[in-house]
């Protein structure tokens, strides 16, 4: 089969970056009847359906994931191949994570890789949701959690065991009536609804862990760690929160933590070979070891 439809194999790509007629369309300057015909014709080529139509939107159909990646990591090789014609030796790298973790840990070190490594520009992309990688244009990002995804290939950087967190009322309740009375009172903030961590750390503590209603999710770390200090219930923190342990601002709540928590780099399953990430990579690592 000879594919004769690449323009709107490009139009396609943007599209399913977007998951958006409507934001593709605006960034192309186009209207939605005309990207959803040059969609609708690749489609015919192909012979199968690049997307699911629902009511609420689209959605990428399984081909339509693996033509995503077989056809991104074509533009990006042109890409890279034009700019290395045209001398332009400067690349951009994007590294992908949450606004919690760029500022308490990688920001104060950012300076040391660029003095480094000049000729490559630097960007920093906060996430909240650290998923679909090369959908987002990221090279790489830091996650946390126990590095059990299947959506990404997955490497350690550092541990970062989670302990609950909470502000001095908190606290004092723990010391008043005992930790399973209190927690039983807590609201368990969360970052996402499908998240067990709470029920990992009740098993480890020796609590029965039971369906709590009384739960607020908050995706962001940072904000999540602003609730707590407000006093809208307890979180699962880590080490990164040191500053406002000495400053007696947040409490340890208990010793007992889920160890296998840290942090971790996350690289798309159809990434192709990045020297400038390998370069960062390797940098991190120097920082940890």
């Amino acid at each position: 089969m000879r594919l004769r439809q690449y323009d709107n194999l490009r139009t396609f790509t943007i599209v399913a970056r977007h998951q958006s007629l409507a934001a593709a369309a605006q960034e192309l300057l186009l209207t939605k009847g005309a990207l959803s015909h040059q969609i609708r014709n690749l489609e015919q080529e192909l012979g199968f359906p690049l997307f699911h139509r629902h009511s609420r939107g689209i959605v990428l159909s399984n081909r339509g994931r693996e033509i995503l990646a077989t056809a991104e990591a074509a533009f990006e090789q042109i890409e890279r191949q034009a700019a290395a014609l045209k001398g332009d030796v400067q690349q951009t790298l994007t590294i992908g994570t949450t606004t919690y973790f760029a500022s308490r840990w990688l920001s104060s070190r950012l300076m040391d890789f660029i003095q480094h490594h000049p000729d490559i520009r630097l960007r920093i992309q906060p996430m909240v949701k650290l998923t679909n990688l090369r959908q987002q244009g990221v090279d790489l990002a830091i996650r946390w959690g126990t590095g059990r995804w299947t959506d990404c290939r997955i490497e350690k950087l550092f541990s970062c065991p989670a302990w609950p967190s909470g502000n001095i009322t908190a606290l004092r309740a723990i010391e008043r009536v005992g930790l399973e009375e209190a927690f039983s009172n807590f609201t368990l903030l969360r970052d996402h609804e499908d998240s067990n961590s709470w029920s990992e750390w009740y098993r480890r503590a020796g609590l029965m862990p039971t369906q709590r209603s009384d739960t607020l999710i908050i995706p962001d770390p940072n904000v999540r760690v602003q609730a707590v200090l407000d006093g809208q219930g307890v979180a699962l923190n880590d080490d990164l929160v040191d500053q406002e342990i000495k400053d007696r601002k947040l409490f340890r709540l208990s010793e007992i933590e889920l160890e296998q928590y840290g942090y971790f780099l996350a690289f798309d399953n159809h990434t192709t070979e990045n020297e400038n990430v390998d370069l960062f990579v390797d940098w991190l690592r120097s920082l940890v070891t």
